[in-house]
């Protein structure tokens, strides 16, 4: 056995846990998403708790300790809030805490479906009626949670395409203490459509806000201009890449090296939960960049690590030590890692031995993802 610092995943939407290996229609992002839709459509706060609890589980077992969740799925089916306009939030948190995970909600601000447009069937359970609605409903949620210790409550700008450019300023200072997240430039057809209407690519437009700082985690960046990767890092920005969902989705191969070159902290997510193991994330960073450059050695254990561990912690309002108190033990005698000297480059989230305060051991993690996927579907 050897400690390991657990896992930050940085970047995840635990809904679509329901979607793995059952939906692969779509021949690009735009399409997949559709279905993704079909999902997001059918979720109360308690089938979202039960969905939650079962992916922060397995989460747990893979070594993870912290879970920055990218929360947009707000209120009814209709569009119109629950009698606790935060009931899913809460509901999130809670499935944090009974499966022992520290957990960042990153409320979502979500105005448009696209520029210029208005929330479209679904979308509008993403949606409150302004910007300062949101705003209140997260200060709301933040307030009640201050102080706890194993919750922070943060913002997010779900992109520039459902954030109008007016409204950006207002959500990154909605809470100015806390961390700020927003999906970037994920892929070439949101870039295009923002040149379009704005003139700027969407880091221009975060920056031109106020939106990029120290505090900000941009998702993705796959598809960046040399002036955006130079922002990001005179920003000191973090930059959340999320190797295996970019690959699920046809995303591309964002430019880890050049945003580390440029001073952007990286850290790592799984996203839409194609699969949930950092071990394969940090390693898909190194692989990344071999097929881009054709060079092997961008990334060495210790770098992807760190990425992967206390800057994620960082990342989502954590004391960055909190990584090494939350520490697992992993497995040094498998098949997968027996004779490795950096079992980085070996190990998979089964070589995790599970730790002995786990609420729900393997097998009642399979029972529960079952029941509640089955559910889920069933709706569907």
């Amino acid at each position: 056995m050897t400690r390991h610092p657990a896992f930050a995943n940085a970047h995840s939407h635990v809904f679509h846990r329901a979607l793995r290996a059952r939906v692969t229609g779509g021949d690009d992002f735009w399409g997949w998403r559709e279905r993704m839709y079909g999902v997001a459509a059918v979720l109360d706060p308690d089938l979202l708790h039960d969905l939650a609890v079962a992916t922060y589980a397995e989460m747990r077992l893979a070594g993870i300790g912290v879970v920055g969740e990218f929360h947009y799925l707000h209120h009814g089916p209709d569009g119109r809030p629950y009698d606790d306009p935060n009931a899913t939030g809460e509901a999130l948190i809670a499935a944090a805490r009974a499966a022992g995970l520290r957990i960042c909600l990153l409320d979502a601000c979500y105005r448009a479906s696209g520029f210029g447009s208005a929330p479209q069937g679904v979308q509008r359970r993403f949606a409150d009626p302004d910007v300062d609605a949101w705003a209140a409903r997260v200060a709301e949620l933040a307030r009640r949670h201050r102080g706890a210790d194993d919750v922070v409550v943060g913002a997010a700008i779900h992109s520039v395409r459902a954030v109008p450019p007016a409204d950006l300023a207002g959500v990154a200072a909605a809470l100015p203490e806390a961390p700020l997240h927003a999906h970037v430039s994920e892929q070439p057809a949101e870039n295009a459509d923002c040149v379009a209407a704005t003139g700027r690519t969407p880091t221009a437009l975060l920056a031109e806000s106020g939106a990029l700082t120290s505090r900000t985690t941009a998702v993705h960046a796959t598809h960046l201009t040399g002036t955006d990767v130079a922002a990001l890092g005179d920003a000191g920005s973090y930059v959340c890449l999320c190797p295996t969902t970019e690959a699920d989705l046809a995303d591309g191969i964002g430019p880890a090296a050049r945003l580390r070159d440029a001073g952007a902290r990286l850290t790592l997510g799984s996203d839409g939960q194609t699969v949930i193991d950092p071990f394969v994330e940090a390693r898909a960073v190194e692989m990344g960049e071999r097929l881009t450059s054709g060079r092997r050695g961008s990334f060495d254990a210790v770098a992807l690590t760190e990425a992967a561990t206390r800057t994620g912690y960082g990342s989502l309002g954590f004391d960055p030590a909190l990584a090494d108190a939350d520490a697992f033990e992993l497995r040094t005698d498998t098949v997968r890692t027996a004779g490795a000297t950096e079992p980085l480059w070996a190990a998979t989230a089964a070589d995790v031995e599970p730790p002995q305060d786990l609420a729900y051991g393997p097998d009642e993690v399979a029972v529960l993802m079952r029941k509640a996927v089955g559910a889920v579907w069933e709706r569907v």
